[in-house]
C-alpha cells in the first residue's frame, strides 16, 4: 500500500514538473508591441507582481495589458520611467499562467521609448 502511495505521489510530482516546466521555459509566442504606456503598477496580498497596459490606439480601443517578472529590475525601472510615453516593447507568450508571476500570459523582458506615428506628421523630415 505505502509503494503505491508512493508512486501515485511521484506520478502527480512528474506531471506537475514538466507542466511547470513546459509552461515556463518554452514560449508559446515572441513579439513586438507598441504604443502609450498608460499604466504601470505592483499589485497583489501575498504576492506582489508588476502589471502594465499599453494603449494601441487614438481612442484607447486596443489595451494590451501584460506583466513582468520581478527578476528584471531593469525592465521595471524602465517602465516607471516611460509611464505616459510612447513605448516599444518585447515580450513572450507562455501557453499558462501561474498566479505568483502575473496575471497575464505576456511577460515583457525588454521595453524601449519609441516615436508615437500619429504625431510623426508634425515632426520634420530629413528633407526639410
Amino acid at each position: 500500500m505505502k509503494k503505491i502511495l508512493a508512486l501515485i505521489l511521484l506520478v502527480i510530482f512528474l506531471i506537475t514538473s514538466i507542466y511547470y516546466a513546459v509552461t515556463y521555459y518554452i514560449p508559446y509566442s515572441e513579439g513586438v508591441r507598441s504604443g502609450e504606456l498608460i499604466k504601470f503598477s505592483k499589485k497583489g496580498i501575498l504576492f506582489k507582481t508588476y502589471e502594465g497596459e499599453i494603449s494601441q490606439g487614438i481612442s484607447g480601443a486596443q489595451i494590451f495589458k501584460f506583466s513582468v517578472e520581478g527578476s528584471k529590475k531593469e525592465v521595471v525601472k524602465s517602465l516607471e520611467k516611460y509611464n505616459g510615453r510612447y513605448v516599444k516593447v518585447t515580450y513572450i507568450e507562455r501557453f499558462g499562467k501561474f498566479f505568483w508571476l502575473g496575471d497575464t500570459k505576456y511577460f515583457v523582458t525588454k521595453v524601449e521609448e519609441d516615436s508615437s506615428p500619429h504625431f510623426s506628421k508634425l515632426r520634420p523630415t530629413e528633407d526639410e
